[in-house]
């Protein structure tokens, strides 16, 4: 358990706060492309500051307080211009960096444009994201992670719940919760509707786990029954990619799970999904498609019959925070334990003046990172079962999707049990 002090240091992300400098060293996907493509200004909520992400005619992404420098009228209703963005109040004009260069009702010659400053971070777009960066300069490089630049139909299933990231970043150490949570739970269910448990899922039984620091986060590993360590869920696994995403799939689906801290206790949560199969047609790469995910019904109840609403069912019941001055960790929460211990050691470093970890500051063009192949070794099978138990069953594309990878299988000779 942690006293309520540590607790505090781990959640409060807000400016100022020992946490929030912590994760102002990355960058983070506010909205997606296409957004700011209908209207190119838009209301978002980043690590407890309010903000406008904006798109300008010249093409650029900018990211700035929602709130005027002057008297604090909402930019949401400014206007973009080439270079910037500018009140729609009294027309006070911000470039990209935030720098007051037009205060039209000043008088002429007037040098107290120069020194008003609207807080503005940096924005660019990756696989059909907006990304921000609000921490001090120099800026990181944005990584380009392969998930956001691998050739492949990308499918994102997104919500807003109200809870804190960091419960929503423990579950992804959390090897266990898969074997019942997704399994026996999910059996349990079914067997109740009549139905039966995804047979791709009910093949994870463990013998052992383990995990790994990596320079991008937290290499989870699982060893199955009726695995050898020869099989990719231990000898490979796959990352927690520090601080808020996780890197999960194979058998020609992938999935960036990403968990963006709005506030102390509300969370963006998003289910990026790349699915690149072998013999992919190349008609189909770079496509997107994105929709909200549904995770309570009208009476208050969670929706609990597919993967991603259990889990979120699990991160929203801890309580907005969760209170880990009651928690009893156990043998299994190795994960957990280890999580907490590189937060520790980020947060020394940066106290410190150093970079945390997975903080990138070389260019690059792809960022590969460890993954499983053949997942759970159950070929194209797992991402039919992912589509039809998981968030993708929302999709508006998702029978598109199991098409996809059912004409993969055909042309690898891949025999099914599902279809």
């Amino acid at each position: 358990m942690l006293s309520q002090q540590a607790n505090d240091e781990l959640t409060r992300v807000g400016p100022g706060t020992p946490m929030g400098e912590l994760l102002r060293h990355y960058w983070y996907p506010v909205c997606f492309v296409r957004e700011l493509e209908a209207f190119p200004i838009k209301k978002v909520k980043l690590l407890g500051e309010v903000l406008v992400a904006y798109k300008t005619p010249d093409g650029h992404y900018g990211i700035a307080a929602e709130r005027c420098a002057h008297r604090g009228a909402s930019m949401l209703y400014g206007m973009v211009e080439p270079g910037g963005i500018r009140c729609g109040y009294h027309g006070w004009l911000y470039d990209l960096a935030g720098r007051c260069i037009e205060q039209p009702a000043e008088p002429p010659g007037s040098s107290y444009k120069d020194k008003i400053c609207l807080r503005s971070g940096q924005a660019q777009s990756l696989g059909g994201l907006v990304w921000a960066y609000i921490g001090k300069p120099p800026a990181p490089v944005l990584p380009r992670y392969d998930g956001y630049v691998m050739d492949g139909v990308r499918d994102v299933g997104h919500a807003v719940i109200p809870c804190n990231w960091l419960q929503t970043m423990e579950n992804a150490v959390d090897p266990y919760h898969v074997e019942w949570l997704h399994n026996r739970y999910f059996e349990w269910l079914k067997q109740r509707d009549g139905g039966v448990v995804p047979s791709a899922f009910a093949r994870v039984e463990h013998v052992k786990v383990a995990f790994d620091a990596f320079e991008h986060g937290i290499i989870k590993r699982r060893l199955l029954k009726g695995q050898t360590e020869d099989n990719d869920d231990w000898k490979i696994g796959h990352p927690l990619v520090f601080p808020y995403c996780m890197w999960v799939g194979g058998n020609g689906t992938y999935q960036m799970q990403i968990r963006v801290p709005r506030d102390d206790d509300e969370t963006w949560v998003a289910f990026y999904t790349c699915h690149a199969p072998d013999g992919l047609p190349a008609s189909t790469a770079g496509t997107i498609v994105d929709y909200e995910l549904p995770w309570r019904r009208d009476d208050g109840s969670y929706i609990t019959d597919y993967i991603e609403g259990q889990d979120i069912m699990a991160w929203v019941t801890q309580g907005r925070i969760a209170d880990r001055s009651t928690e009893h960790l156990a043998v299994s929460d190795a994960g957990i334990i280890a999580l907490r211990r590189m937060f520790r050691h980020s947060l020394d470093a940066v106290a410190a003046g150093e970079d945390p970890v997975a903080v990138t500051r070389t260019p690059h063009d792809r960022i590969a990172l460890p993954l499983e192949r053949s997942k759970f070794g159950a070929g194209a099978e797992f991402s039919l079962q992912w589509i039809d138990a998981g968030s993708q069953r929302y999709s508006p594309q998702a029978a598109a999707l199991r098409a996809l990878h059912l004409d993969a299988a055909a042309a690898r000779g891949e025999r099914l049990a599902v279809g």
